[in-house]
């Protein structure tokens, strides 16, 4: 392990934090290295740079039918995918390509899968084959993930800098302002990376402090969903489309992919737990969530590589928390408790949300019978990823607490 960790310390420069002494500035050559490495951009963090917003001809109708998505379904026609002819991702070479191709394809199955609360239990091959091919490609699962619905799902809207959606599913503006806001609480974590990039004792108390000012400013870019996001929308329209088919109810044996598997598979829906800024935080601050350790791996095989690459490259360094506590300095043990505990903060705040947009919306569905079909009911106390929600959420956040150096630093 020592090994190991001494040779991350010298390939993957990004991880500096954990190591306390003599280590020389990085260029910035070599950090925008680092960011290459771990797919992370320097403006976005963990978003998909300038993602692309259409395709060469060959795809031109899967985008059609993504963009016209809403209508498509409110007008029960989406069944007509059957008679698409089975497209080809072999044309498709450039990261973007495939990530746009994934996002396209993953909006349409979850569409497919969940139009009317109906959830067919097989998706057909004209959707299957190439979702699985192009997934295969880019090392993510063909489903719908928070890496695509959240962190490829955007585009500028003017010069200025407003941003929209790609692609939406129903739900209107409560839709648009859940995707938008779940971004720009991602966008806030970008200067992180920056953080994390040092190499002495004042240089980790600044960049800690540098993180607890990124998960402040999570926590302000969360408040947004409350000013555009009605909870009535998002737990009858909106939710459902990006729940998965593991651990989930309705869909107890999964999907058939038909083309690509003669067995139902088990995938897990998109999901907060997915989130690369979040894990990254973990891992940096050494915060060991026991009983929810395999949920949080297995969600990790839902982000890119590389940002899946980053996480068990902080995990496998030797712990800032320990190096902390041997070093009996005050102000370094303050500046990484003000880091847990905005992270605390972050996780309360997400808590609370669930409770106002799903929990509430869900026990009202079930006293006064759901109008979508029962979709409501089934899944009041089931993430989108698959997790049991609230007892999932509530033991992140007391690990997160347990974190905290409570002992007495001379």
């Amino acid at each position: 392990m020592t090994d190991k960790c001494t040779k991350n310390f010298v390939s993957q420069p990004t991880v500096a934090l954990h190591r306390p002494a003599d280590m020389e500035t990085n260029s910035k050559e070599t950090l925008q290295a680092d960011f290459d490495v771990f797919d992370i951009s320097e403006d976005f963090g963990f978003l998909l740079e300038e993602p692309l917003v259409g395709f060469t001809l060959i795809f031109s109708l899967l985008m059609m039918q993504c963009s016209h998505l809403r209508r498509i379904l409110f007008c029960h026609i989406l069944d007509k995918s059957k008679q698409m002819p089975v497209l080809s991702p072999d044309l498709l070479s450039d990261h973007r390509e495939l990530r746009l191709a994934h996002l396209a394809l993953g909006f349409i199955s979850m569409g497919y899968v969940w139009q009317e609360g109906q959830h067919a239990p097989i998706l057909p091959k004209a959707l299957a084959l190439p979702f699985w091919l192009v997934s295969r490609r880019l090392g993510l699962p063909p489903i719908l993930t928070y890496a695509d619905s959240v962190l490829a799902n955007w585009k500028l809207k003017d010069p200025t800098g407003n941003m929209d959606l790609i692609f939406s599913f129903p739900g209107g503006d409560t839709c648009r302002g859940f995707f938008i806001v779940s971004l720009l609480v991602e966008m806030a974590a970008s200067p992180v990376m920056h953080a994390i990039k040092v190499s002495n004792l004042t240089g980790i108390k600044n960049g800690l402090i540098k993180v607890t000012q990124s998960l402040k400013k999570m926590k302000e870019k969360f408040k947004f969903m409350h000013n555009h996001v009605e909870p009535a929308a998002f737990h009858g329209k909106l939710r459902i489309f990006v729940s998965g088919w593991r651990d989930n109810p309705m869909l107890p044996r999964g999907v058939l992919y038909e083309g690509v598997s003669d067995e139902p598979i088990l995938l897990s829906g998109g999901s907060a737990a997915q989130s690369s800024a979040i894990q990254c935080f973990d891992a940096l601050l050494c915060i060991k969530h026991e009983e929810e350790t395999a949920f949080l791996t297995r969600m990790r095989d839902y982000m890119p590589p590389a940002h899946r690459q980053l996480i068990e490259t902080l995990s496998a360094c030797p712990p800032l928390r320990d190096f902390i506590l041997s070093c009996s300095n005050s102000d370094l043990c303050q500046a990484y408790n003000s880091c847990v505990s905005a992270l605390v903060d972050l996780r309360n705040y997400h808590l609370n949300t669930v409770t106002k947009y799903v929990i509430i919306p869900g026990n009202y569905a079930q006293s006064v019978g759901c109008p979508f079909r029962g979709v409501g009911t089934a899944l009041n106390t089931t993430g989108t990823g698959g997790s049991n929600l609230m007892v999932f959420l509530k033991s992140v956040r007391n690990t997160t607490q347990k974190a905290l150096i409570l002992e007495r630093l001379s």
